[in-house]
């Protein structure tokens, strides 16, 4: 069964976190103390079994000294193109 365009693109947008995460040495325990919340939200929304809104993702974003808008171009830009009529 195919992907669907919006999960393929949130796909993409995880992967840019984790990346981001991954690039500015913070561990996901380091990134929940900082979020104050436990280890197991930031793993969750990782794998994709917890989705966020804008509000945590800012939070997320700053805490990891990443661009927002950043973030935001590079799913735009993302190879995942979008279904006709989306």
């Amino acid at each position: 069964m195919k992907k669907s365009w919006y999960i393929s693109r949130y796909d993409h947008f995880r992967t840019l976190l984790v990346e981001a995460r991954k690039g500015a040495d913070i561990t996901q325990t380091e990134l929940a103390k900082k979020l104050r919340a436990p280890q197991s939200y930031v793993s969750k929304y990782e794998r994709g079994e917890r989705r966020l809104d804008v509000v945590e993702f800012l939070a997320i974003a700053e805490s990891i000294g990443a661009d927002p808008h950043a973030l935001i171009d590079k799913v735009r830009a993302g190879t995942v193109k979008p279904p006709r009529g989306a």
